[in-house]
């Protein structure tokens, strides 16, 4: 049901109903605002719609198809395993409806309105919103822009028939018998990875060195190799030129050098990044927000634009794109709309790519470390001599801390392995509260757990190491 105040006043409107729009919109109600909230496709974004929770649902689904078809290694048997894609669709379509119906039912609450359609500012303190049945206009005392971005669509290769986005990917009409993946980042590597467990033959084309870029090469090259015993096919120094297709199938014509290679395949999947919705009929320039290079908004310390009483979040302003990064910043923006003294720290900012094993790393590299001027202290330590890791026959990778020499501070750190993505949070705690290794070295982890192979980690940094023999 569309809504609207009567009087056409309000005190926030949020554009935008991803992670970081709807976190904006009950902060700011929590806060005593009114809140209008207006979502253009689906509550939840791209986030909860056509990204993280699908994704991860379908890459979940391939961990079990893979675990139940390699029980041996635990003594058990399993024949006749077999996927019904359609019922995998619908585990995935089922997560999805149970989340997007807990955010609407949760703006509803917090006493949040809610409109679906569009937002055009007409000048720097109104706006009209509208759908097809009706336009009203509103006049705000302050507003957060939170329009988040759209994979990059590349000339070369629209998206259309069998060339598709990461949006695409999730909603294959089958599991195809190959797919192309040209990006090797974490969207690349995830989508790629998962269809390979399901029997996908997969080519990566990726036209740096190596792949995860954004990650330890240690990291990229223990996931390289679990992909390439997956029925995986890594091209790097590679840049894509051009695909044809039919209704069967697709051919990408790519070189490496001089050298013109050509692969075909069922799909081609495009991942080489995300825009900002920041370029469409807002009308940014009518409400004086002022929009920067790569079409990303220019932001203050509290997310305030170039107009005081707009507010800026998530991937359409700097930093990664990232749900939770944009989740931080709503809680910013709404609290300052507040008068309350919050302000942007981005002290750390955990980033994780769901591979097999899972890559996780927050605060400074060790080489990031070293160009700040840091005397580093390293502690590393491998799963594969931790008796939990043992256990459920998963070896495979490493924590590793950096630490400040002179302090002990920790500085960051990198985990791949079974788990990363929730093992990464205790030591972004760790870096944001200050804690030396000294600290998570006399924290009691319970035993037998993944998160001792941190502490361990801990005092292999300080010398002293009880599993593992100090070098």
């Amino acid at each position: 049901m569309v809504v609207g105040d009567p009087s056409l006043d309000i005190d926030t409107l949020v554009i935008g109903a991803g992670p970081g729009g709807y976190v904006a919109a009950i902060r700011a109600a929590q806060l005593g605002q009114s809140v209008l909230v207006v979502e253009k496709e689906n509550v939840g974004g791209v986030c909860l719609n056509v990204g993280c929770i699908p994704s991860k649902a379908l890459i979940s689904a391939s961990h079990q198809y893979e675990s139940i078809s390699h029980a041996s290694a635990f003594g058990i048997t399993a024949g006749d395993v077999k996927v019904e894609w359609n019922k995998v669709q619908e585990f995935k379509n089922g997560i999805v409806k149970k989340l997007t119906g807990g955010v609407a039912s949760l703006l509803k609450a917090n006493k949040v309105q809610y409109f679906n359609g569009e937002v055009m500012f007409i000048n720097e303190n109104e706006a009209r919103v509208f759908n097809d049945q009706e336009a009203p206009r509103y006049r705000f005392k302050n507003c957060i822009i939170a329009t988040g971005s759209r994979p990059i669509e590349l000339k070369a290769f629209p998206f259309s028939g069998r060339i598709v986005s990461s949006t695409g990917a999730l909603s294959l009409p089958e599991i195809p018998k190959s797919i192309i993946v040209i990006g090797g980042g974490y969207i690349g590597i995830e989508l790629g990875q998962m269809y390979s467990k399901f029997g996908t033959k997969v080519t990566i084309i990726e036209g740096g060195d190596a792949i995860l870029p954004g990650f330890d090469k240690d990291m990229g090259s223990i996931v390289a190799k679990k992909l390439k015993g997956t029925n995986v096919d890594i091209v790097t120094g590679a840049m894509a030129q051009g695909a044809e297709q039919t209704d069967k199938d697709v051919t990408l014509t790519y070189k490496v050098g001089d050298k013109e290679e050509k692969v075909t395949a069922d799909y081609l999947l495009v991942t080489v990044g995300r825009r900002p919705n920041t370029d469409g009929d807002l009308g940014l320039e009518l409400a004086g927000v002022k929009v920067g290079e790569r079409g990303l908004v220019e932001v203050d310390a509290q997310c305030r634009t170039s107009n005081p009483h707009i507010y800026a979040i998530g991937d359409i302003i700097a930093g990664p794109a990232l749900a939770h990064k944009a989740m931080y910043e709503g809680r910013i923006a709404a609290e300052a709309i507040s008068g309350l003294p919050s302000v942007i720290d981005y002290k750390c900012v955990p980033a994780v790519c769901f591979s097999d094993p899972e890559c996780a790393a927050v605060g400074l590299s060790e080489k990031e470390a070293k160009d700040k001027g840091h005397k580093t202290k390293v502690g590393k330590f491998p799963f594969a001599i931790n008796g939990r890791a043992m256990s459920l026959n998963a070896t495979e990778g490493f924590v590793k801390l950096v630490s400040d020499a002179d302090t002990g501070l920790v500085l960051g750190a990198q985990i791949i392995g079974l788990e990363a993505s929730n093992m990464i949070a205790e030591l972004a705690l760790a870096i944001e509260m200050g804690a030396t290794l000294e600290d998570i070295a006399l924290t009691i982890h319970a035993h037998p757990t993944l998160g001792e192979i941190v502490l361990d980690a801990a005092e292999v940094a300080l010398g002293h190491p009880i599993h593992t023999v100090a070098k």
